[in-house]
Order: C-alpha cells, then sequence, then structure tokens
C-alpha cells in the first residue's frame, strides 16, 4: 500500500484503499469468501490473516509528484481514468462528498449524467466534466488548481448546486430533450450565457429546422451553433472529390475569382451562394477557387 503524508502530519491512501477495505471487511464477517465466512476458518488460518504484515509506502512530495507516482503504480493494472488518479491525490472530506454525488450509480448526479454528459459515472468521468466547467477551465492544470482550493472543504455541495443550475438553464432553454444534447460542452456554455435573455419558443424552432437540415452533419453542435452563431460547430456538409474534379475541368483550372490558372491541389471548393443564405452542396453552387482567394473570401 502507498500512504501520502499531509501537510498537518495525517496520512491518506494513494493506493490500496480497496484491498485494505475488502480485507477488514472480511475479518469484521461483512461478507464470505469461497463460501466461508472469517469465523468459519480454522484458528490457525484466522491467525495468519490477522498476522499478516502489510507493507505501507510513506511519500512525500507536492501534488504533481504524487500524481506522478499514483499513474506509475497503477502503471501494471487496469488503466486508471485521470480523475481517479486525482481523487487519490486530492483525498479528503471534499473527494469524499463530491464521489457521493457524482460518482455513485443510481445516486445524485447518475440520471442527469445519462442524459447530458459522456462517460462511465463509476469511473469519475462525471465528477471530471463538472469541474471543468466549475472551473472554467479545459486542462490538466485547470482541474487539479480547482481540486487544490477545495479539497480541504468539509463538502462539495456547492459544486453539486452549480451542476443543477446548469441543468436547469439546459431544460429550460431547450425544452425538449433529444440524444444529440449527450456530450455537449454545456457548463462552458451556460458560463458564457446563462445570464443572456434567450427564448426558448425561437429556439425550439430553430433546432427544429436545423435537424431537418441535410447540410447540418453533426447534430450536436446544433446547441452551440444557435447560441454562438459558429458554423464550425455544424460540420456542414463538403464538398466531394468528385464534384470538385468536375468544377474544376468546366472551369479548365482558372480560379473563379483571380482568374488565374491553378493545379487542383492549390484550389478548394467553395460554395456560391453560402448555407446562410440558403445554398446547397451541389455541383450548380460549387465554384472552385486558389486557395488565398478562398482564405480571402472566407474572412470577409
Amino acid at each position: 500500500m502507498y500512504w501520502s503524508v499531509r501537510e498537518d502530519g495525517t496520512y491518506e491512501i494513494i493506493d490500496g484503499q480497496q484491498r485494505t477495505i475488502s480485507i477488514a471487511q472480511y475479518v469484521t464477517r461483512v461478507f464470505a469468501f469461497k463460501g466461508l465466512y472469517f469465523q468459519n476458518l480454522p484458528k490457525d488460518k484466522q491467525k495468519q490473516i490477522l498476522d499478516y504484515a502489510l507493507q505501507v509506502y510513506l511519500c512525500t512530495g507536492t501534488d504533481s509528484e504524487r500524481l506522478d507516482w499514483f499513474e506509475t503504480i497503477n502503471i501494471a493494472g487496469v488503466v486508471q481514468e485521470k480523475q481517479e488518479l486525482r481523487n487519490a491525490v486530492y483525498a479528503g472530506p471534499w473527494v469524499t462528498d463530491a464521489k457521493r454525488y457524482f460518482s455513485r450509480p443510481r445516486q445524485g448526479a447518475d440520471n442527469l449524467e445519462n442524459s447530458y454528459l459522456l462517460g462511465q459515472v463509476n469511473r469519475q468521468k462525471c465528477l471530471e466534466t463538472v469541474i471543468k466547467w466549475a472551473s472554467g477551465r479545459n486542462d490538466e492544470e485547470g482541474i487539479r488548481e480547482y481540486m487544490g482550493r477545495h479539497h480541504k472543504n468539509k463538502d462539495a455541495e456547492p459544486l453539486w448546486n452549480y451542476f443543477l443550475s446548469v441543468i436547469e438553464w439546459i431544460e429550460s432553454t431547450f425544452t425538449t430533450y433529444r440524444k444529440s444534447m449527450k456530450g455537449v460542452d454545456w457548463g462552458s456554455l451556460y458560463n458564457t450565457y446563462k445570464d443572456k435573455r434567450l427564448d426558448p419558443v425561437k429556439i425550439e424552432a430553430e433546432v427544429e429546422k436545423l435537424l431537418d437540415d441535410d447540410e447540418v452533419q453533426r447534430e450536436s453542435g446544433i446547441y452551440p451553433y444557435i447560441l454562438t452563431g459558429e458554423q464550425k460547430h455544424l460540420n456542414l456538409r463538403a464538398f466531394d472529390a468528385r464534384m470538385k474534379r468536375r468544377v474544376y475541368r468546366k472551369q479548365d483550372g482558372i480560379c473563379a475569382i483571380c482568374k488565374n490558372k491553378f493545379g487542383l491541389a492549390n484550389m478548394e471548393a467553395d460554395h456560391i451562394t453560402p448555407w446562410s443564405e440558403g445554398g446547397k452542396t451541389v455541383e450548380d453552387n460549387c465554384q472552385m477557387l486558389c486557395r488565398p482567394c478562398n482564405r480571402e473570401k472566407a474572412a470577409k
């Protein structure tokens, strides 16, 4: 087992907690092993278990060093999720309470996680996602900073209340639940747009319109697109290679804007009438532009 020494001189287990608890539960008759409870074992076997010396390594160091140790310790076993490793490093009352809300099947966030978040709740993915949302950052340093700032708190109720606020905002803004809503970066959208006045009726109509649009290839991108107006979220349908070659030949390799001739590899397909104005990804709406002209047009 590996134990970490806290700043106040107390200890916390960074690896081996589940095995330690299992041994204690067996000895205290919580469960049977191969049909035998501890009290059913011969006296010599009971003594052998009770007298067995557990090897404990005491570790000191920074949070980053402890996280590196935990990753090394577990390299030969089941691959640990990043949040499982962080929970070990920042073990304490805050992590314990956060796991009560976000990491136990059929409790706390589980049903909501199934609707809006990706990943298994018991592998800490829900907790990791909500910490990213609450911290306002999507990187390792941001998660560690948040957990380091809160890990001595007695409970994680503020994080739970934040999560509930995000869910309430989602359900009041996008009033019809769809499976495509799962996995959207809702926390970031909430942080930016929670105070903006939005019309749920108009939003629902726009969602329906976009869902029926064959040009939209990523349904989950509809929700951030409606709020941000950024078409990149929609993964709009692109002209395929055959269509590009046919239009290139029609133009005799000449850019439709600068009128200079280029090889096909140096040209890009462009919508004559953009999608935002009703343009479709069809051959009659395709023109080939050289890369500089296409970049300049896109920037306008």
